[in-house]
């Protein structure tokens, strides 16, 4: 069996192939997202799937291993939570959400995972947007334990200034069409206007979407997460073993600023 030599996810790799790429670059990317409503026409997935994505592309291109996804993430709370009701209503949204506590409290012991193994850069492309700022604080903290360097960016972000960003609208849907093409079916847009589930989250330009926008976002991402990679100072030297009890002073130094965190409470504006 011929295996690609493009592999890239730390899933797919044997040992040999590992240890190679780890040696070539020590970079980590993390993908996370979540299965939440975007409209009538998109997949449940589309935040995680952007995200893996970019994230393999921009292994294959500049080095580094993908980490396994964090398919789950922070919704319900803070001003997710009215969001929700205004724009999905009464109906069951399906979705993949988890306490904010519970996903900022894995991110930490996932960067720990990382450090052990190996790593000395760490990226995390967050295709679910809005909370990004509780997860840089997890990064914040855990920095301060050991000098690795670690971004997170969601992919509005990525392209702030250029590409406006939305929910379900010509920007992520587009996304999609790009990446996964045959996980959009523009066609069932108009269900939004009378189908049980009602709108289900679904953008007011979702219709705008076209496969080439799409192209031009995700190229333009991937190079940014290339150039915020470029831009990290890998630390030097090897740090010791982190123990779990090793990132609990990290832990408690995050929960101790929880009514700062944006998916605790109201968000003025």
């Amino acid at each position: 069996m011929t295996r690609p030599s493009t592999a890239v996810r730390w899933t797919h790799l044997l040992p040999e192939e590992f240890e190679a790429r780890l040696a070539a670059r020590p970079l980590v990317y993390l993908p996370m997202g979540m299965c939440e409503p975007h409209g009538h026409g998109a997949a449940f997935g589309l935040d995680l799937l952007k995200a893996e994505f970019i994230c393999e592309r921009a292994a294959e291109r500049y080095g580094g291993i993908v980490a396994p996804s964090q398919g789950y993430h922070i919704h319900e709370t803070g001003y997710h939570e009215p969001w929700l009701k205004v724009v999905v209503g009464d109906v069951n949204p399906r979705m993949a959400a988890l306490p904010p506590d519970v996903v900022m409290r894995s991110l930490l012991f996932q960067l720990r995972a990382f450090v052990n193994t190996g790593f000395r850069q760490i990226v995390v492309v967050t295709g679910h947007n809005g909370a990004q700022a509780d997860l840089r604080l997890v990064a914040t903290e855990f920095m301060k334990v050991v000098p690795i360097p670690v971004t997170v960016q969601s992919d509005p972000e990525l392209v702030a200034g250029t590409y406006p960003g939305d929910h379900a609208g010509r920007f992520e849907l587009s996304q999609l069409m790009h990446c996964f093409p045959e996980l959009v079916d523009l066609d069932r847009l108009d269900r939004a206007a009378d189908h049980p589930l009602g709108r289900f989250a679904q953008g007011e330009d979702a219709d705008e979407a076209t496969a080439e926008y799409g192209e031009v976002l995700i190229e333009t991402m991937i190079a940014r997460v290339g150039e915020l990679a470029d831009a990290q100072l890998p630390a030097v030297g090897e740090p010791p073993f982190l123990t779990f009890a090793d990132l609990e002073p990290a832990w408690a130094a995050v929960l101790a600023q929880r009514p700062e965190w944006v998916s605790y409470g109201p968000v003025a504006g």
